[in-house]
């Protein structure tokens, strides 16, 4: 029996209908995974938020934003219900959103080889995206709105003046912040964004764009454009699959990578952005032995290609490997051990399937195309990753930190000889994990989303070093 026949056979429960269906997006809490939560007041996919408006978007959802259409595998009472679910669920979030958890100060998290509490650093950011530090030990902070935020000696400054002007909407935003490698020298610091355009025809649409600037006396300066789309590329605004991180080699250049914003043939197109992690002199310049800088066919800042939704990039320091994480659709998360010109096969092989439970294809390999070191299945929303480099926690140095938004967790794992040879779960439910990235002071700072803070972990009392 197919799944449409199931679900007309019988009308199936809301809970355990969203339970498997949806929450591997929007979060088994509805607080957001993947997608957007549906516990706030801004309807991504639904107008001003009515039942009609709800009940038609899961009906005939909005492939261009990512939302498929679920009038096949559900029938209308079902629909209905679902509707009624969501709007308990949100009625609850509303009455309860000032109790939303927090680490306890006082909690001791035992894993194998550490003991550690968990400090809130700041609760007064709005969705922080990206965490980093200038030399000086002041944290550059991303709001995914539009701010980018300095947190200088414990406190929170105003946002800093003049950035850019963002698409903030479903999963746009202001995304990575990361200072140059030399920045105590050049003072630059790199910020991703999406960047809101108007085509020629009066369409208003959007792409991943990276510029550098300065801030001086708390304003950005001297901005110089990195990177930017050609207008033929961007896409509808506040859509999916933006990306993106930034990652500096020891040699000068700047890897990023861009999702393929919702458009799935994009990733194994050589002409277009999408899809891809690319690489540049960290002044924009095209580097001549970048892998496709010789066909007239491809564009010649692509590095690798067919990903997904790369959220997580970083160099293992030791080995001076590139690694990335990616969002895959319904399972298929990956970790990408990221080499030149290789396809890594979306959406031609993966592991996951579509939204609805239908397949995107019956192949998980295939001759060309790379495999991931390790998939996720069922999906975590894997996002930001970090190789520990601290002295605070000596049993992870090395190790590979892993954030993941749906699962809401922080993940540590093993990778000896390019394989993963060990997992733990060092902290789950406190938030949907958006960012890692260890500190100066050698402790491991997370951003959080749902509740809306920045922490750190640090060694519990009784074990410090």
């Amino acid at each position: 029996m197919s799944i449409t026949q199931t679900a007309c056979a019988q009308n199936r429960d809301a809970p355990d209908l969203f339970a498997q269906f949806c929450a591997n997006c929007h979060g088994p809490d509805l607080g957001g995974g993947s997608a957007p939560s549906m516990l706030d007041d801004v309807w991504t996919y639904g107008g001003t938020g009515t039942d009609e408006e709800l009940a038609h978007q899961i009906a005939k959802g909005n492939l261009e934003k990512g939302m498929p259409a679920w009038e096949s595998v559900f029938n209308e009472a079902e629909i209905r219900a679902l509707v009624v679910f969501i709007r308990e669920r949100r009625a609850g979030y509303q009455r309860n959103r000032e109790t939303l958890p927090a680490p306890p100060a006082d909690l001791v998290l035992h894993t194998q080889q550490h003991d550690f509490v968990i400090e809130t650093v700041t609760d007064e950011v709005d969705t922080p995206w990206s965490i980093n530090w200038l030399p000086d030990g002041t944290m550059l902070i991303t709001e995914k709105s539009g701010s980018l935020r300095l947190l200088r000696d414990g406190e929170l400054l105003p946002p800093v003046m003049d950035t850019p002007w963002v698409d903030g909407a479903g999963q746009a935003g202001l995304l990575e912040v990361a200072p140059h490698p030399d920045y105590a020298t050049n003072g630059w610091i790199y910020l991703s964004f999406s960047d809101p355009a108007t085509t020629p025809a009066g369409a208003n649409v959007s792409f991943t764009k990276i510029v550098r600037g300065r801030i001086t006396d708390g304003t950005w300066t001297d901005e110089e454009v990195i990177y930017a789309a050609d207008i033929a590329h961007y896409r509808q605004p506040g859509s999916v699959h933006y990306g993106n991180r930034i990652a500096f080699d020891d040699t000068g250049h700047i890897f990023f990578s861009i999702g393929d914003r919702g458009a799935q043939q994009h990733a194994q197109d050589l002409g277009r952005p999408n899809g891809k992690i690319h690489r540049l002199h960290d002044d924009g310049r095209i580097p001549n032995d970048n892998p496709f800088v010789a066909d007239p066919t491809a564009l010649p800042s692509i590095w690798s290609y067919g990903h997904r939704n790369p959220q997580g990039l970083d160099f293992d320091p030791a080995t001076g490997e590139l690694w990335s994480t990616e969002h895959g659709p319904r399972g298929g998360d990956e970790l990408n051990l990221i080499t030149r010109s290789t396809n890594y096969g979306w959406p031609l092989i993966t592991y996951g399937m579509n939204y609805n439970g239908t397949p995107i294809t019956a192949r998980t390999a295939a001759a060309g195309m790379a495999q991931p070191v390790i998939h996720w299945t069922p999906s975590i929303a894997v996002c930001g990753i970090d190789f520990y480099e601290g002295d605070l926690f000596p049993g992870w140095r090395g190790n590979l930190l892993v954030t993941a938004l749906a699962q809401q967790h922080l993940r540590r794992v093993v990778i000896v000889d390019n394989q993963v040879v060990e997992q733990e779960i060092l902290f789950q439910d406190f938030g949907r994990c958006r960012d890692v990235a260890s500190g100066p002071d050698g402790a491991i700072y997370v951003a959080l989303n749902r509740p809306d803070r920045i922490v750190r972990l640090v060694p519990a009392p009784t074990a410090q070093p």
